[in-house]
C-alpha cells in the first residue's frame, strides 16, 4: 500500500516538476482482518489527484475474492520558490528577489520549484519575505500597453527591417496584439519584448 502511494505522488511530483520532493505515507490501520487472495491482490487508485489524504482499493480478483479500501495519509515537501525580500504588486521578479527553500507543500501543491519559472513575472499583489510563491501571486506582464509606440520588428534569415507603430491592445510576452504601423495600416503582431512585436506571421 505504501509503495502504491509513493508511487502516486512521484507520478503526481513528476506533472508538477516539483523539485527534489520528499514524501511521507501513513496507512490509516484498521481492525478488519483481511483473508488471503490465492490469484494475487491488486491496489487501485481511487483517487489519482490525491496528495495528503489518498484513497485505495486492495482487490482480490478471485471467484470467491473481496474489496478493501484504505485511506492512506501523506506528506511531501520539496524545495520551492520563495521571496527573498518585499514584493510590492507589479513588481517584475528577478533573480535577486527568489529564494529556493525547502517546504512542506501537502496542502499548496501549486508553487514553483524551478526558479526560472518565475524569473520575469510580475506579483498580483504585495508578497512578503519568504512567502511561497503560488501560481494566483504571479502574472506574465503586461510589456506593451494600448497607445504605446512600439517597434515592429520583422527578420528573415540574416535581414532585419524596422518601423514604429502604435499599439492597439494591450500584451503580455508572446500574445498577438493589433498594431497601427507608420503606413497607418493595421497588423496582427506578436509581442517579444517590452515595447517590440514582431509580425504575427512570421513563423
Amino acid at each position: 500500500m505504501q509503495e502504491a502511494a509513493k508511487n502516486q505522488l512521484q507520478s503526481h511530483a513528476e506533472s508538477q516538476r516539483w523539485q527534489e520532493p520528499r514524501f511521507e505515507v501513513d496507512v490509516v490501520r484498521n481492525n478488519r482482518v483481511i483473508p488471503p487472495c490465492p490469484s494475487g491482490a491488486r491496489v487501485d487508485s481511487l483517487d489519482p489527484r490525491g496528495i495528503g489524504r489518498m484513497r485505495f482499493v486492495v482487490v482480490c480478483p478471485s471467484l470467491q475474492g473481496w474489496r478493501y479500501e484504505f485511506l492512506v495519509r501523506a506528506k511531501v515537501s520539496a524545495k520551492v520558490a520563495v521571496a527573498a525580500n518585499d514584493l510590492t504588486a507589479g513588481k517584475i521578479l528577478s533573480p535577486l528577489d527568489l529564494l529556493q527553500v525547502r517546504h512542506d507543500i501537502t496542502l499548496i501543491p501549486d508553487t514553483f520549484g524551478n526558479l526560472n519559472e518565475v524569473d520575469g513575472m510580475a506579483a498580483r499583489r504585495t508578497i512578503r519575505t519568504g512567502e511561497i510563491l503560488r501560481q494566483n501571486m504571479l502574472a506574465a506582464p503586461q510589456l506593451v500597453k494600448r497607445g504605446d509606440q512600439v517597434r515592429i520588428v520583422a527578420r528573415h534569415e540574416n535581414i532585419e527591417v524596422t518601423m514604429t507603430g502604435e499599439a492597439l491592445d494591450n500584451g503580455v510576452r508572446g500574445a498577438q496584439i493589433r498594431v497601427k504601423n507608420s503606413s497607418g495600416t493595421v497588423i496582427r503582431a506578436r509581442v517579444t519584448e517590452a515595447g517590440t512585436v514582431e509580425p504575427a506571421d512570421l513563423p
